[in-house]
């Protein structure tokens, strides 16, 4: 019997394949290619695939590229997030599509606090000011420093993410509250946190906003300028989930305002980060109206050595699992292959 084909592509690895190779063992063939621009170069590639290892989301999936799938089993996605692959059209070639949530939480959560945690307390501004003369030696000049536990948090999404960044926030002092429609009825009762109905009551008591939402047509953009409008004067923004959920034209008009004391972004829209947008272009110029008020990260809030070496197991382990089997635990297009049977 002719061995499933898996097309790897952009993998993780730095020196060899370790991992995957040991995982597929004589069970399967591996085809390691790298993406350009967000595709592959030779299309024959796709064709030829038995099954997709998709490593990163910087190779996209659209509904074209799917097209080409014709021998396609199934597709995993290396990680959690999955909107740039198009479901419906894989679901309707009958191809299932899953991802891998069970890496990288902890990272993540450590991220989202961190960036949090560096606006709060102006660690960030400090060093920044203090680099350029001891004028700054005042802490007083730092009206935005505030004291932890005295703010009250809200997490919008609370998932496994959103769930180990609220415990962390909450460690220090933080009034966790939160919104997620998608959790049971008395969910809330485990954690001893305020559950709110809306967003925008969650927004209008928190201090500091969290983002942990995935990216789909209900929350996309969902961060406008009119939500950002009801957060609190000063509240801190930090957003370690999909840059699609926050507007980012209407955060810039919140900062220079000075609605919104300060903002930690890790997630983009564009990746890499499309430096001709206004809040971008003061950011990287340094603009004394945004100075000390904005970090940015490359999307790097998932990264360690060891998620790396998580991600790339877990995902393997998945495929294999799948052709060995027909198992698929984490399918995120369940529904949309159940409507096409």
């Amino acid at each position: 019997m002719t061995r499933p084909r898996v097309l790897v592509i952009d993998p993780q690895w730095e020196d060899a394949p370790d991992l995957e190779l040991a995982l597929a063992g004589e069970d399967a063939e591996l085809v390691f290619r790298r993406s350009v621009n967000g595709r592959l170069e030779n299309p024959e590639d796709y064709a030829a695939a038995d099954a997709v290892l998709n490593c990163r989301s910087m190779h996209l999936l659209p509904a074209e590229a799917i097209a080409r799938f014709t021998r396609c089993r199934v597709i995993v996605q290396g990680g959690v997030g999955f909107g740039h692959i198009d479901l419906a059209a894989a679901a309707a070639r009958g191809i299932p599509v899953l991802n891998t949530p069970d890496y990288g939480t902890t990272e993540v959560a450590d991220h989202a606090v961190a960036l949090a945690l560096g606006l709060l307390r102006g660690l960030q501004a400090y060093d920044r000011r203090l680099r350029r003369g001891n004028a700054a030696w005042d802490a007083r000049q730092m009206k935005q420093v505030r004291r932890l536990g005295s703010l009250r948090l809200g997490i919008l999404g609370l998932g496994r993410i959103g769930t180990a960044a609220a415990l962390r926030f909450q460690a220090f002092g933080m009034k966790v509250g939160f919104h997620d429609p998608f959790l049971p009825v008395g969910h809330q009762l485990a954690f001893g946190w305020e559950r709110f109905a809306t967003p925008e009551a969650l927004l209008a008591r928190s201090d500091v906003l969290s983002i942990h939402a995935p990216l789909n047509d209900g929350t996309r953009g969902l961060l406008d300028a009119r939500r950002l409008a009801l957060l609190p004067p000063g509240a801190v923004v930090v957003n370690t989930a999909r840059g699609g959920i926050l507007d980012l034209d209407a955060l810039g008009d919140a900062l220079r305002s000075g609605h919104l004391s300060g903002a930690g972004l890790d997630v983009f829209e564009a990746e890499p980060l499309d430096r001709g947008h206004p809040l971008i272009a003061a950011w990287a110029a340094g603009e004394a109206w945004l100075d000390d008020r904005l970090v940015l990260t490359p999307h790097a809030a998932f990264f360690s050595s060891a998620s790396i070496r998580d991600i790339r197991r877990l995902s393997m382990q998945y495929m294999m699992d799948f052709l060995c089997s027909g198992a698929r635990p984490t399918c995120v297009n369940e529904g949309l292959l159940a409507g096409q049977s």
